[in-house]
């Protein structure tokens, strides 16, 4: 019986050997490669995207180096993610849409948290990157911290 998430693959390569993982809010799927058949409203939780080491090193550099947003070169199909069952078709009942808000607050929290705080904290560098990657696709999908809906 299945009873929890596998370790994907590198969502750049396809490496079945990973080493680094960022977590990100559902509505950022939107960004990444291939996410066009995935409704976002509709995933449970963050979003994981995993990384082998040499495409770490590449992400890292985008990001910290180049001021760049790398999650249009990740392929959703290799993200990790969970979908809310589909009662609707089992129980012929209609569900409100899970309101995505407060994780992306809380995403958003952390994510300004962890870049004032580098590098004189025990943030560290991955944290750093993941951190950058929220606030730029925040700023990428025009989601501002004081409305629910873009």
């Amino acid at each position: 019986m299945y009873t929890g998430q596998t370790e994907q693959p590198c969502c750049l390569c396809d490496d079945p050997e990973t080493a680094h993982r960022i977590d990100i809010f559902p509505r950022a799927v939107q960004l990444l490669n291939n996410s066009g058949p995935i409704a976002w409203r509709d995933i449970e939780g963050e979003v994981s995207l995993h990384f082998c080491e040499s495409d770490w090193e590449v992400v890292r550099e985008l990001t910290l180096e180049m001021g760049m947003l790398p999650l249009g070169r990740c392929n959703a199909a290799r993200a990790s993610m969970v979908f809310r069952e589909d009662f609707e078709a089992l129980l012929n009942d209609v569900r409100d849409e899970p309101n995505q808000t407060p994780l992306e607050r809380r995403k958003r929290e952390q994510a300004e948290a962890h870049v004032a705080e580098y590098p004189d904290s025990n943030v560290s560098e991955r944290d750093l990157v993941e951190a950058r990657i929220v606030l730029d696709a925040l700023e990428e999908l025009g989601v501002d911290e004081q409305r629910a809906e873009p």
